[in-house]
């Protein structure tokens, strides 16, 4: 295990997040023997925010989830606590006459709250009340998945997260900007849709939202050409050698619908090839050339002391029909396995099981595929591995190719998840077409949006 700094934040995360662990346990009422109470006031409020470098900052609004300390008088003997209208718990040991500790709710409504108690807070004992106004915002908005993170300028892309209600202005790489023509979930607010603009930058970055909830950043894995490892039209080398995908069954035709292919692409299954049989591995493969070198490429922009979390693979997919039941693509870190692995610098990408349960994959157009370095079976241990980590397991291996397999054998969902289920998912023979493109590396940090700037 690698040594554990403990940060100048440690204690205060621990006493912090132990007050709302033992608050979301307790019940709201104090105990008979607590005293009535007189008239409440309320001075001040403070968010607690261990992340920020002010943890105790007075405030006049506040998120879902976030925590308050209340200061003023008379809390000794209260009762009950309405956020919003929203009764909400609160741990009465962390009540003084003078202060109390209390989370806002998720479950807080924000615009469906009635009108005369939106953006108010209620403390209620046996013998008074107190009213305070006071802003209460919805969760901060949230970017997580990207539709398509290598598109070509005038094609349309989905952005998913949470809390993205009328989103006003995106803000592309190389700060390119687009405030028309943005469509979005007007109910959950779970998505939004824009067209990339002209002259967004190479280098890649973050998508930067405005929304009516605030604003947020995409992780920093947008349009990262300098990342690309192998795209087939040049960039990065193909390895030729045993039973690889050779050169000349690359493909070119323009095919998907939107976002349509970008020049030479990789068909998993070639012409010649009518089905895999079932219960094989490795019925295909294709590699790099094993001669690139990712710290040389790849730390100039993204340094070898990065947490692995915040480094990933992604490639661009497009599967014209119904994928299921059998089937997967092996992605290998390095060329030193022969197939059926589960364990290793390997990872299994089984698209059609979502959630332990066969869901057919389909795209109507290409899209990114994302991939966490510590999902690869051998970072995925909880360990706090860096890119250096990675970088030195690759330089190590006698084949430095990186590459995928097609693999059609048996597998248990215990495979896929990771979890102790037995339940199991025999091969069959597919015909599956499966095509591939723009293999690369991509940072996932995602840059702090903060309500109050420092």
């Amino acid at each position: 295990m690698k040594d554990i700094i403990l940060n100048k934040n440690y204690w205060g995360r621990i006493s912090i997040f132990g007050m709302i662990l033992f608050g979301l346990l307790l019940t709201a009422c104090s105990s008979d023997d607590d005293v009535s109470g007189g008239e409440i006031t309320v001075d001040t409020i403070y968010l607690q925010d261990v992340d920020s470098d002010v943890q105790d900052r007075e405030v006049n609004f506040a998120r879902l989830g976030q925590l308050l300390r209340l200061e003023g008088s008379g809390f000794t003997g209260l009762r009950r606590v309405y956020i919003n209208g929203y009764e909400t718990t609160f741990n009465p040991v962390y009540v003084s006459d003078t202060s109390m500790l209390i989370q806002i709710s998720s479950d807080t409504p924000i615009i469906e709250a009635e009108e005369d108690v939106r953006n108010t807070i209620r403390l209620v004992n046996d013998n008074s009340e107190t009213i305070i106004e006071f802003e209460i915002r919805s969760s901060a908005p949230s970017i997580n998945i990207v539709s398509h993170t290598l598109p070509q300028a005038g094609e349309e892309i989905t952005v998913y997260g949470s809390g993205l209600i009328e989103v006003s202005r995106v803000v592309f790489p190389g700060d390119v900007e687009v405030t028309s023509g943005i469509t979005y979930d007007e109910e959950d607010g779970e998505f939004f849709t824009v067209t990339v603009p002209e002259g967004v930058s190479d280098e890649g970055g973050s998508l930067y939202v405005e929304t009516a909830n605030g604003a947020a950043y995409s992780p920093a894995f947008f349009h990262v050409e300098r990342g690309v490892l192998l795209n087939f039209d040049g960039k990065g080398e193909l390895g030729e050698f045993g039973n690889t995908i050779r050169q000349e069954q690359i493909e070119s035709e323009p095919i998907g619908e939107g976002n349509v292919s970008q020049g030479s692409y990789l068909p998993i299954r070639n012409d010649t090839i009518a089905s895999f049989d079932a219960g094989k591995n490795r019925v295909a493969e294709v590699f790099t050339s094993g001669n690139e070198s990712w710290r040389s490429q790849i730390t100039p922009f993204i340094p070898a002391t990065t947490p692995l979390e915040e480094v990933g693979f992604q490639f661009d997919i497009y599967v014209p029909e119904a994928w299921s039941g059998s089937g997967y693509l092996k992605i290998l870190l390095v060329n030193n396995f022969n197939g059926g692995e589960w364990t290793g610098g390997v990872y299994n990408y089984v698209p059609w099981i979502v959630d332990g349960e066969v869901v057919p994959f389909e795209t109507e157009g290409w899209t990114t595929v994302t991939i966490p370095f510590t999902d690869f079976y051998l970072f995925s241990d909880g360990e706090d591995y860096t890119f250096e980590d990675l970088l030195q397991y690759r330089e190590s291996a006698t084949y430095k190719n990186f590459g995928m397999f097609f693999e059609n054998s048996d597998f248990t969902l215990g495979d896929v998840t990771g979890s102790s289920s037995e339940e199991e998912f025999p091969s069959s023979e597919t015909s599956v077409q499966v095509y591939t493109d723009n293999w690369r590396i991509v940072s996932l940090e995602t840059p702090t949006v903060t309500d109050f700037p420092e």
